[in-house]
Order: C-alpha cells, then sequence, then structure tokens
C-alpha cells in the first residue's frame, strides 16, 4: 500500500489584532513545519477568513525560517486580519459550504483559527459542517484577544501585552500631571478598550501600589456610572493629592445602562461602535467641577505596543499556536488550548483544552470582587489575578533606535476553483 499524502493546513488571523498573534502564529507554523511527514503545506488566509472564502490564500513554505521566527516578536496581523462575521449556518449556508470547498480544492485537513469570540464560533461551526458534509477537517481554535474575554481560559493571549502596556502608561502619566498639577492640568483621563468587559481597565489598577498613585479612579464596563458620586471622588483626590488620574473603559455605561459615547453606529460584527468616551467623561467633569482636564486615547496604541510586550503574554500565544497543531495531530477536533493557572507566587500555568461549544458565544465578565465596593479599583484578589499576567520583558531587536519588525513576502497560492465567490 502506498504512504498517504499528508494532507495541508489552514490558519487565518481574525478580528482585532495583538501585540502578540504572530507569536501564535510562529507557534503555528513552526510547529507545522516539525511534522512534514503528517502537515503539508500551511496556507494562511489572506485578511483572515475572507482569504478562504475568496479563495486568496498564502503559502507560508515560501517564507524563511528566520522571516518565520521573527514574528514571534512583530506586532499585529503578519497575513491580513478581518472584521468579518459570518452569517449563522442556517442563514447562509453558502459560506461555509464554500469554505468546504476551498479546503477540498486544496486538499485541507486542518483548520487553525487565530481569534476570539466570534472565531471561536466560526471555528465550531466549520467542524459541524464538514462532518455534516462528509469532508474530514480538524477545526481548532487559537485564543486570542486583548479584552480577554473568552471563557474557561485563565487568560486570553494578546490581554497581558495590553496590561502591561495601560498599566506603564497610566503610571507615567501620572508622573506627568503630578508635576504639572499646581499651576496646570488637575485632571487627566485615559481612555482604554473593553466594550463590555473591563479587564484592559482594570489592568491600570496595577499601577497604583498606593492609594495616592495613579489611577485614582478607574470606570468599569460592569458598573453603571453614578454621576454625583464620581464627581465627589475626583474632587476628594484632587483636594487630597493635587491631581486625580482616572483609566476609564471605552464600554461604561450610564445609569440607565446605556453606553456614554454610544456614536449610534455599528462595527462589521453588529456591535455598537463607540465614539471615545474619554472627552465625554472630561466635559462632565468641566461642567461639575471646573477642573482642567486633558484626556488621551490609548486606541491602536495600546494593543500594538510589541516593544513592551510581556514575556509571559509572548511565550503563551506561542505555546496556544504550538498546542493547536498538537491538538489536531491527535486526532482532536472543535477544541480550544486554554491557559490552566497552576498558582499565583510563583506564577505557574500549563496547557489545558476546551470544547469549542462551550467557549463560542459566551462571554467572560470581569468578577464583582475584583472591584472595590465603591465600583472605582480593583481588590486585592483582582491585583493577585492580574499582577503575573504582565511580568517579564521580550524586546524586540532595535536597530538605529527602532524595533525591527518583519514583513513576509506573502506570496499567493495558485487558485483552483473557476468560481469566484461574493462576500
Amino acid at each position: 500500500m502506498p504512504k498517504s499524502r499528508p494532507r495541508n493546513a489552514f490558519y487565518a488571523q481574525s478580528g482585532g489584532v495583538t501585540a502578540v498573534i504572530n507569536a501564535s502564529a510562529c507557534g503555528v507554523i513552526e510547529t507545522c513545519r516539525k511534522h512534514k511527514s503528517k502537515i503539508g503545506k500551511l496556507y494562511a488566509g489572506r485578511h483572515g477568513i475572507v482569504g478562504a472564502l475568496t479563495e486568496d490564500l498564502i503559502d507560508t513554505s515560501k517564507e524563511s525560517a528566520a522571516a518565520i521566527r521573527a514574528l514571534r516578536h512583530t506586532p499585529s496581523g503578519a497575513f491580513g486580519s478581518a472584521r468579518f462575521k459570518l452569517k449563522k449556518l442556517e442563514d447562509n449556508p453558502a459560506q461555509y459550504e464554500r469554505l468546504i470547498e476551498v479546503f477540498k480544492a486544496h486538499d485541507i485537513g486542518y483548520f487553525f483559527y487565530n481569534g476570539g469570540g466570534d472565531s471561536a464560533d466560526t471555528c465550531w461551526k466549520v467542524s459541524q459542517l464538514a462532518e455534516k458534509m462528509g469532508y474530514p477537517i480538524q477545526a481548532i481554535h487559537v485564543p486570542k484577544t486583548v479584552d480577554n474575554d473568552l471563557p474557561i481560559t485563565d487568560c486570553c493571549p494578546g490581554f497581558g501585552s495590553v496590561a502591561k502596556y495601560v498599566a506603564v502608561s497610566i503610571r507615567e502619566a501620572g508622573f506627568d500631571v503630578a508635576s504639572m498639577a499646581k499651576t496646570s492640568t488637575k485632571v487627566f483621563i485615559m481612555e482604554v478598550m473593553g466594550r463590555h468587559a473591563g479587564w484592559i481597565a482594570a489592568a491600570g489598577g496595577l499601577a497604583a501600589e498606593k492609594a495616592c498613585d495613579a489611577p485614582h479612579i478607574i470606570l468599569f464596563p460592569e458598573i453603571q456610572l453614578d454621576v454625583d458620586k464620581f464627581c465627589a471622588r475626583v474632587k476628594e483626590c484632587v483636594e487630597k493629592y493635587g491631581y486625580c488620574a482616572i483609566v476609564v473603559s471605552e464600554g461604561v455605561k450610564n445609569s440607565e445602562g446605556k453606553f456614554l459615547s454610544d456614536a449610534g453606529l455599528r462595527d462589521a460584527f453588529g456591535h455598537a461602535q463607540l465614539g471615545g468616551v474619554a472627552p465625554v467623561v472630561a466635559q462632565l467633569i468641566k461642567d461639575k467641577l471646573g477642573y482642567k482636564y486633558h484626556w488621551a486615547v490609548a486606541d491602536y496604541l495600546q494593543r500594538a505596543a510589541r516593544h513592551i510586550a510581556s514575556k509571559v503574554d509572548v511565550e503563551q500565544a506561542y505555546a496556544v499556536g504550538k498546542a493547536a497543531v498538537e491538538m489536531a495531530l491527535k486526532g482532536q477536533n472543535s477544541v480550544m488550548p486554554t491557559i490552566v493557572r497552576l498558582s499565583d507566587k510563583p506564577y505557574r500555568w500549563k496547557i489545558g483544552t476546551a470544547d469549542l461549544s462551550k467557549v463560542a458565544n459566551v462571554e467572560k465578565m470581569l468578577p464583582r470582587d475584583y472591584i472595590t465596593a465603591d465600583g472605582f479599583h480593583i481588590t486585592a484578589k483582582g491585583r493577585r489575578y492580574l499582577a503575573p499576567l504582565i511580568k517579564g520583558e521580550d524586546y524586540p531587536p532595535y536597530k538605529d533606535g527602532l524595533p525591527q519588525y518583519v514583513v513576509l513576502k506573502n506570496t499567493a497560492v495558485r487558485k483552483k476553483l473557476p468560481t469566484t465567490f461574493k462576500l
């Protein structure tokens, strides 16, 4: 009997990128290359799942080992990501059938989808449809999200580095404002990501080791804003410390449960397009208290800051990519590698496994006992959870004072299907 030819694999990046998503890509690609007898070529989707639907594939075998290795210290999505959510299987089966059609054409037997909750849902549906259509494919979700809101896993690759950036930034800004507060700015507001879950905002609290340290106030999506109570706290901080530094999550809601910064628009996933909460809070402070203020929006800077990435985060991002391939080789399907915390001090962790049916469409919120009773800061328990995730430095190589990041060739794979697909 002739030996069967190894089947190919497909990898795609989805949703908002992170400082370490390419470290997961590196883990996937390097591990696939170590198992050439079982996995043929690894194709990547150009611009995520859109690349699969349009048969716009990238041949990663054309990249050198050095280039793939450099992904580990390069931010953002090396193959292009996309905010493109597939419809429900029953509403638009043609999208999923198209995926299987492309996978068949290129003999793809492994599907590695690197993303957050929506991606986990897509990965799960692909595995279901493949089984229904009698097409053997192993769908493994590779966790990624700066929001840290995937269930089951202790933390999400991408979060630790954002957490480190936010904690460092508010500490440094706090020193700046404190030095000028006597004659200038009294209140500084830093807006961070976090639509429904306040994990990133909570991370800013790590910078405050004493009551007088910035940030003095954190506004979480989980806690509706009481304007009078908030303004009283701001006034108290200014009178006591000379200034007040605030971290605010983009998803903070008013007493009616509505986003303070809802611009009335929707993104490609159907989520509210938030229009910037920092200036809203700043104006509120000016109207109520009359203090001079400054505000900043971390925006893309927080998720692209590979120069200050958490070493723990980089290691975990690579590990889940590597584990995804190993799970597929063991015959597992419709699963996601997870981070399992073994201890806080010293921080120890291992890789676990979660069934995608328990991951898809489930959002993990910041626990109430991680937030102080007054709703304005993190508790000791929250600090114990967060602190290990920002540990360690993993600097990229520098040249002439700037980090050196890799740009891949991203060589296109020849199309085999005669038809195009309309998105």
